[in-house]
């Protein structure tokens, strides 16, 4: 990957990743290369970013 924010083989805990901010944080960071934590109050509002954030894409 050639980016600025390479982060693969790093792991990032995201809270509030459920929905707003920190969906887009979650969603960003995994578009970098992390491996994702998703945490938040309710596991219907994480919608596609589960697997979207598993893929990185």
């Amino acid at each position: 990957m050639n980016s600025l924010f390479d982060l693969t083989g790093r792991i990032a805990l995201v809270t509030g990743s459920s929905r707003g901010i920190g969906n887009a944080l979650a969603r960003a960071l995994a578009d970098a290369g992390a491996t994702v934590v998703l945490n938040g109050l309710n596991r219907q509002r994480f919608g596609a970013c589960p697997g979207r954030c598993r893929r990185g894409a």
